[in-house]
């Protein structure tokens, strides 16, 4: 007896995947980045590729500026997400969102609601170690992730946890790199330590650790795998200021030595070391003085300065080494 032939026809690839895009979109304002966002923080722009657009970088910036009224000065692709749980809507499709990191120095009006800006350090708190260790890490996380690891039997098990807890987040007080954002995210999702594990259709939570019920670290949460997509962001400015003085794009066209010192402190999580960073900044000749000055909250007027842009252009090739400081 013969099989009956399926005659049905193979599926599209068009009708089977859909391609988003997303944007990272990074400001910054007294020393605070920010990253904007939609649907009370939710969300980051994100929306269809239009076959109509010759590139995605003009997708991105086409539906963006659409989207939220915003201009766009620096852009470059991040990652492409495909991961098998990020259906869409109707649930038949599967969605490959293309993610690209945009900085600006423009700001929404203080009145918009939505689109907003939010601090990154909302949705990373652990992240923000300025003013040295966050307590985060040593009083909530780490003992969470200890309770995490010792709750498996097997030996292997439990020491491979164990060593990829110690070089993503160290002691609580030393070895912290701080272009591990994502790693340290996706340890706590592995974990069950963040909302967005729990809402997961496919994702099986670990019940218990020896406290009981593990308990989601503070953060604030985002739909869908968005802050996923934003620790990669957040890692990529991270990595990329060390190297090349992207960071320009952020600052304003005048500016103290203080104020450049505080934004990078601020995307970089970490505190810098003053007389190396301005030892660094004269010999590299980043910026040049504008002539003026302007008084700050405390002492006397402070020179102001701006950057030289073939500098900017020589760095690129070159590279930087910012002076982060250590805990002690």
């Amino acid at each position: 007896m013969h099989n009956a032939v399926d005659m049905t026809p193979p599926p599209v690839l068009s009708d089977a995947v859909t391609i988003e895009l997303n944007a990272v979109l990074v400001a910054l304002t007294e020393n605070q980045p920010l990253v904007l966002t939609l649907e009370d923080g939710t969300l980051l722009p994100s929306g269809p590729f239009a076959t109509e657009h010759p590139t995605l970088q003009i997708g991105v910036r086409a539906w963006v500026e659409r989207q939220t009224q915003h201009p766009l000065g620096y852009v470059e692709q991040l990652y492409t997400f495909a991961d098998r749980n990020r259906p869409a809507s109707d649930g038949q499709r599967r969605v490959v969102s293309i993610s690209y990191l945009g900085l600006t120095r423009e700001r929404l009006s203080a009145g918009a609601r939505d689109p907003e800006w939010r601090s990154w350090y909302r949705y990373f708190p652990w992240e923000d170690w300025r003013s040295g260790p966050s307590p985060l890490v040593a009083e909530t996380i780490l003992p969470q992730l200890a309770a995490w690891a010792d709750a498996v039997s097997d030996p292997v098990l439990q020491r491979e946890r164990r060593q990829r807890i110690e070089v993503r987040f160290g002691d609580g007080t030393e070895n912290w790199n701080e272009e591990l954002i994502l790693q340290r995210y996706e340890l706590l999702y592995e974990a069950g330590l963040v909302p967005e594990a729990r809402q997961a259709t496919d994702r099986v939570v670990p019940a218990t650790g020896t406290n009981g019920q593990l308990v989601p670290v503070p953060g604030m949460p985002m739909r869908h795998d968005h802050r996923r997509i934003l620790a990669t962001g957040i890692a990529r400015l991270r990595a990329k200021i060390k190297y090349r003085p992207v960071f320009f794009e952020l600052m304003p066209p005048e500016f103290t030595l203080l104020q450049l010192q505080r934004a990078i402190e601020a995307l970089a999580g970490r505190a810098m070391h003053k007389q190396n960073f301005r030892r660094l900044i004269d010999q590299q000749g980043l910026v040049e003085p504008t002539g003026a000055s302007t008084s700050e909250t405390r002492g006397r007027p402070a020179k102001l300065f701006r950057f030289r842009r073939e500098v900017v252009l020589e760095r690129a090739v070159a590279g930087t080494k910012l002076p982060l400081s250590r805990p002690i």
